[in-house]
């Protein structure tokens, strides 16, 4: 396994949680889309379709709330360890603004800050757009803390055991509800196994190829994706899986990472016909609209017609195994002590202050129409 080196900050004044953001109520949805979507030229009427996944939600994204509930955790873990570290919140999109949060940082008398961007994941989305969002927000504010980044964490041991005891807890009642429906005739049954499906956030073709230093080859984020499917299937003892993707937001004519989700769960029903799906947001920390909606609403609806029965497994964010996570990831950086990591592919290191992981690491996608 390659990692580039991780800074050592030392001890740190203060952590901060940095996320994507979301509308907290019906007037903030479409500000908060152009926000998203600023400067690659989506119509309004693109908008007016992915607002309608937040409307039918109240105009409300729980991200906001998930990501509160994870600071809270972190909080109360830190206290019991007798750490008075306290904890911010910034976003990229939505209030709290990074901006913001780096202001009442430096108010607060912080000089040095830890990072956890709540993305596991190297890419431009995933990773280097976070850089540029700290580098951006250091620039706006006058005498801003510095900030270390943590490092990806894919393959964390924590990560990928949290996800396999949840994905066990889904399988069984997958499993179980497969058995009743052979056994009471209501539905069809599958008299199998139940498929095990595993999805993230699909992104441009060209986005992942150039994922990553150019001499491991790009592809980082797929690779990152399947690396640790493989990882959470293996510790639920699990050897037949797909990985696929869904939430694409581009024009038709851009390829973007396939199969999409509901085009595989139908094709899974008609051409082998399995009833019983497993879905693992591998890709998601959290319960929000991508989530909710595109696998819990649409995935749900766009295959009851063919008899599917979806189970989903949670996510990891809110559990205590996440908690740990954060705060060993945040001692590696003031300590300098690495912790393990199960996987096979690349996972980079910490950056400070916005500069990216390597020369040339996964460039901004064209943003065309």
């Amino acid at each position: 396994m390659t990692d580039t080196a991780s800074p050592v900050a030392g001890p740190v004044d203060a952590l901060l949680v940095l996320s994507f953001g979301g509308p907290e109520g019906q007037d903030d949805v479409i500000p908060f889309l152009e926000n998203v979507t600023r400067g690659r030229g989506i119509p309004p009427e693109r908008l007016e379709e992915v607002a309608s996944h937040y409307r039918h939600l109240g105009g409300r994204s729980p991200i906001n709330d998930l990501n509160r509930e994870i600071i809270a955790h972190v909080e109360a873990e830190l206290s019991r360890r007798g750490r008075d570290l306290p904890v911010y919140f910034g976003n990229r999109n939505w209030d709290p603004f990074l901006e913001d949060t780096l202001a009442r940082m430096r108010d607060d008398g912080v000089r040095s800050a830890a990072v956890f961007a709540t993305s596991a994941w190297g890419g431009y989305s995933g990773c280097a757009q976070y850089h540029e969002d700290i580098e951006r927000a250091r620039r706006a504010v006058d005498n801003a803390p510095t900030l270390t980044r943590l490092r990806q964490f894919h393959d964390h041991p924590l990560f990928v055991q949290r996800f396999a005891a949840d994905l066990s807890l889904a399988l069984t009642e997958a499993r179980q509800q497969a058995r009743d429906a052979d056994s009471d005739g209501a539905g069809v049954g599958t008299g199998g196994e139940p498929r095990l499906v595993f999805t993230a956030h699909s992104v441009p073709s060209t986005a992942d190829a150039t994922a990553g230093p150019k001499h491991l080859g790009g592809h980082l984020y797929s690779r990152q994706v399947k690396d640790a499917a493989r990882l959470v299937a293996a510790a639920v003892g699990v050897d037949e899986y797909d990985v696929v993707w869904q939430s694409r937001s581009g024009p038709p004519s851009v390829p973007w990472l396939e199969p999409d989700v509901v085009d595989h769960v139908r094709g899974l029903a008609t051409r082998q016909g399995i009833r019983d799906v497993v879905v693992c947001p591998i890709g998601f920390i959290s319960d929000h609209v991508e989530v909710i909606w595109d696998l819990d609403t649409e995935l749900v609806d766009d295959t009851e017609e063919l008899g599917v029965r979806i189970t989903r497994c949670a996510t990891p964010g809110p559990s205590p195994e996440f908690t740990e996570m954060v705060l060993q990831l945040l001692n590696e950086v003031e300590t300098g002590e690495m912790a393990d990591r199960l996987g096979d592919v690349p996972s980079f290191g910490c950056t400070r202050n916005g500069a990216r992981c390597a020369l040339d690491c996964c460039p901004a996608p064209s943003r065309r129409t």
